[in-house]
């Protein structure tokens, strides 16, 4: 079993840096990417490692989703109750190299795959709305949406920040816009 994992982690690695350099604003292409090379594979690494780790422990009971940021995790989606909230955020904040953690679990139920699939329509339409602004590069700013809650990650200035923010605020069925920015300036 381990062999086989093993083998998994090298295609998926292999296939993340095969795709990386494929393309203009992939990420890691230098002139746009304010992360390391070695960040954007922690990030990948800690997204990767969160998620088996949560679902080993809470199998089906929970919906959770880790998205990383310059090792900044992000934890979105439902879980049953305060105490399994605190957990989970215990167990990302153990795997290093993560930095800081923004804990946006509710307790609530399990959205459906509706809601899902909705948030999954409504990201696109924030990056779609990205490819038109002049005010920042959308390589330097993760959208993640939960619940049509939609989070913006990234290193930005403020004004960038903003930028982004408007954009996202008015796209059609985002409930709300947070921001888990580092700021540059």
């Amino acid at each position: 079993m381990r062999n086989v994992w093993i083998v998994s982690m090298a295609v998926v690695l292999g296939l993340m840096s095969g795709c990386a350099q494929t393309g203009k604003g992939n990420a890691l292409n230098s002139t746009s990417e304010r992360r390391t090379q070695g960040t954007v594979l922690d990030d990948k690494n800690i997204e990767m490692r969160a998620q088996q780790r949560v679902a080993e422990k809470y199998k089906s009971n929970v919906q959770v989703n880790v998205t990383c940021f310059n090792r900044y995790a992000l934890i979105t989606g439902q879980v049953a109750n305060e105490a399994v909230k605190m957990d989970i955020e215990r167990i990302v904040g153990g795997i290093p190299p993560v930095k800081g953690i923004a804990n946006e679990l509710q307790v609530s139920g399990v959205a459906s795959k509706g809601v899902r699939s909705s948030d999954s329509g409504v990201t696109a339409d924030v990056q779609k709305g990205f490819l038109s602004s002049k005010a920042f590069n959308r390589d330097h700013i993760k959208v993640f949406t939960e619940a049509g809650v939609v989070y913006l990650m990234g290193i930005v200035t403020h004004a960038e920040a903003n930028a982004a923010a408007e954009i996202a605020s008015t796209t059609a069925g985002v409930q709300k816009v947070v921001r888990v920015f580092e700021y540059m300036d």
